[in-house]
């Protein structure tokens, strides 16, 4: 099978957070929005499409989501749960037919270190800034049945981009 792309996208700037709410209503700021929004753009115009976009439910992931198909990145978004904080996005990673390149939506550390193994890495070592994105070149099939999906997909990508929303942005 060729290679496949699996582009990670964290969340824009939320609200803080507030004891008095759960943490999966906190949304996106109004400059989170617009900085998140610019990346998007940007993200669009340098071709970074996707077949499939799928996002963590939490409201400011699913409304980083919403812009990203807004933009242009993605015909449509799913919900899954597996990318809410400390979900299992694992199962997420078994391509369906024509999908060259997946993007998921979704939090640190979990995208961080999802990307670390994926690359061979320690976990901790690579972290997403807020609306930044990171980009993996993948050897297909990543799953041998008889091992643990982390240890099955470890060394079995490529990292091709790790940009900040200032990178994309061309330090604005």
């Amino acid at each position: 099978m060729a290679p496949v792309e699996l582009l990670l996208l964290r969340h824009g700037i939320a609200e803080e957070l507030d004891p008095s709410r759960p943490d999966g209503e906190r949304a996106l700021t109004a400059a989170g929005r617009r900085r998140t929004q610019a990346v998007l753009e940007r993200m669009a115009a340098l071709g970074l499409h996707s077949e499939r976009l799928v996002s963590s439910p939490l409201v400011r992931a699913r409304q980083t989501a919403e812009l990203a198909v807004a933009a242009g990145l993605a015909p449509s978004l799913e919900l899954d749960a597996a990318l809410a904080p400390e979900g299992d996005p694992w199962p997420l990673l078994h391509w369906p037919p024509g999908v060259r390149r997946l993007a998921l939506v979704g939090h640190e550390p979990d995208l961080g270190n999802l990307a670390a193994a994926l690359i061979g890495a320690p976990a901790g070592s690579l972290v997403l800034k807020k609306a930044g994105l990171l980009l993996l070149q993948l050897e297909m099939p990543l799953s041998d049945p008889g091992l643990p999906p982390s240890e099955a997909g470890c060394g079995r990508a490529r990292l091709r981009l790790l940009l900040g929303p200032a990178q994309v942005l061309g330090g604005s």
